[in-house]
């Protein structure tokens, strides 16, 4: 039996009145994309898209990743598109990001989902846009998988950054059509100073929210290559993981006695990571380790010029985003070329990259969440025009 979203997603289809195919199809995948590995009719009505691993070289690098295609090969191939996670531990084999991409291949896009051992390793390095650079510059390359040269990114969170800065790799600059970002940054200090006091800026006020402690976890741990020998990161890691277990039995334990254990090093992060008060950021940013900020400085957005992007930006964030704040979303629109970036802001069913929907017969469905899917409906509707544009 078909969800009860069906009915809510079947009627973005019919609110769009005599529409094209393609209106129709994207309520179809976006519907799919909300259920996960729910029962759909998108899902009724394509055969299972097929998965496989990948190994492939790019200029003597060697990459790998999962390659997912549509079935009845090779007619089915519309268009190729690379799906990068955000950082998570399970990287390309996150259930999400597998249903999200077994979507797309119902759709008829060729995915290729890179294996990016940092992700995996809650790591932020500046090779990532390379990383990601090389996976697009592979899967591009072959006309099967990328009919006319159509071909594009779809990232998540912290993913939007190294997507971005991979298409101004020269290499590959002028050959990505299109990056679809989920709630990604602009600014990364500044939305490392939302995820570890809850406050940013918006039009000249200040606004809070409780963060994701996601944030700082990733914080503490991305930290750990720069923290000095092995035994120095090692005895880091251990506490991490002392802190994190302890937080998950208890949101508010104290976690200064752990902390006590940390080497100089370790201890300039933990205060970052520990600190609430905004005024006190910058200080504590300007201690983490020299090498640690370097890196950080490359992989910000706002430290380049984003003038010479020819991707088509397509930009999701929901307000009630509690790891990443939605106004980078609009920042990073604003610093892309005039006219070449658009961003959607979803008010309430969208969370940092989760969907959320009220039950179909509720006010809040019709007040709040209909316009939201509304939202979401076009932007699936134009990544779906990206398959002959």
């Amino acid at each position: 039996m078909l969800s009860k979203l069906t009915a809510s997603f079947l009627l973005l289809f019919l609110l769009a009145g005599c529409a094209p195919v393609r209106h129709y199809e994207a309520a179809l995948v976006l519907q799919d994309i909300a259920a996960v590995d729910g029962a759909t009719r998108l899902k009724q009505t394509t055969a299972a898209p097929l998965r496989q691993s990948v190994a492939y070289t790019v200029a003597g690098r060697e990459r790998r990743g999962d390659l997912y295609l549509p079935a009845n090969l090779p007619t089915n191939i519309r268009a190729a598109i690379v799906a990068v996670p955000g950082a998570v531990p399970l990287g390309n084999d996150d259930p999400r990001l597998v249903a999200f991409a077994t979507t797309l291949a119902r759709a008829g896009f060729a995915v290729l989902a890179p294996d990016l051992a940092g992700f995996r390793q809650l790591a932020v390095r500046p090779t990532d846009a390379r990383e990601i650079a090389d996976a697009f510059a592979w899967l591009s390359s072959r006309a099967e998988l990328a009919p006319a040269g159509r071909a594009g990114m779809f990232a998540f969170s912290y993913a939007v950054g190294p997507a971005v800065l991979a298409t101004l790799e020269p290499d590959i600059r002028s050959q990505v059509r299109f990056v679809v970002g989920l709630g990604g940054y602009h600014d990364l200090p500044r939305a490392m100073r939302f995820f570890t006091t809850g406050w940013f800026e918006h039009d000249g006020q200040w606004h809070r929210m409780t963060p994701d402690d996601t944030g700082r976890m990733v914080l503490l741990y991305a930290s750990l290559p720069y923290l000095g020998d092995d035994s120095e990161a090692d005895n880091a890691r251990g506490i991490f993981d002392r802190m994190v277990a302890r937080r998950m039995n208890d949101p508010a334990a104290d976690l200064s006695p752990h902390a006590a254990g940390l080497s100089r090093g370790a201890q300039a992060v933990y205060a970052l990571a520990a600190n609430s008060d905004p005024a006190r950021f910058a200080e504590l940013y300007a201690r983490l380790p020299e090498a640690m900020r370097a890196d950080m400085q490359h992989l910000n957005l706002a430290s380049h010029n984003l003038k010479s992007l020819q991707a088509k930006l397509i930009l999701v964030h929901g307000k009630n985003d509690n790891l990443i704040p939605w106004p980078e979303s609009l920042a990073l629109a604003a610093a892309a070329p005039e006219g070449l970036a658009r961003v959607f802001l979803i008010q309430r069913v969208l969370g940092h990259v989760d969907l959320s929907f009220s039950n179909l017969f509720s006010w809040r469905f019709w007040r709040e969440d209909l316009p939201d899917m509304w939202k979401l409906w076009r932007v699936i509707d134009l990544l779906l025009a990206e398959r002959t544009g």
